[in-house]
């Protein structure tokens, strides 16, 4: 069987083959990679692609780099200058944040924007 799908346009935004790029958030920003909604509702039906995140009115991510002071030092990146650790789980706006136009699952925050940090806990540790 073959496929009729016509082949995807490449990102033009994207880094060629070769290259990578690495986001360096300047100032009281972060950089955030947004965690995927669950595909259920709370009663179990399975949702569209979408449909959760149009009502939702917070948005939900991984602090993946942090804004840092200039090092003395360069083999070092320097200190955490933000105020949120590199690897927590933050609330912010759902419009919030610039998104990172050759990945749609990125966004530089600036720290006012965000509303929380989320720390994830056992069941068992609450007892």
């Amino acid at each position: 069987m073959e496929d009729d799908t016509p082949p995807s346009k490449p990102n033009p935004l994207a880094p060629p083959d070769n290259k990578t790029r690495h986001v360096m958030p300047l100032g009281p920003r972060v950089l955030v990679r947004l965690v995927a909604s669950e595909d259920r509702s709370s009663g179990g039906l399975f949702l569209p692609p979408g449909a959760k995140d149009a009502v939702a009115k917070a948005a939900y991510g991984k602090v993946v780099e942090v804004a840092r002071a200039e090092s003395e030092d360069d083999a070092s990146f320097g200190a955490n200058v933000s105020g949120i650790p590199e690897g927590a789980y933050v609330l912010f706006p759902k419009e919030a944040g610039l998104p990172i136009p050759w990945d749609d699952s990125l966004r530089v925050v600036d720290v006012k924007q965000i509303s929380a940090i989320v720390e994830e806990i056992d069941r068992e540790e609450t007892h």
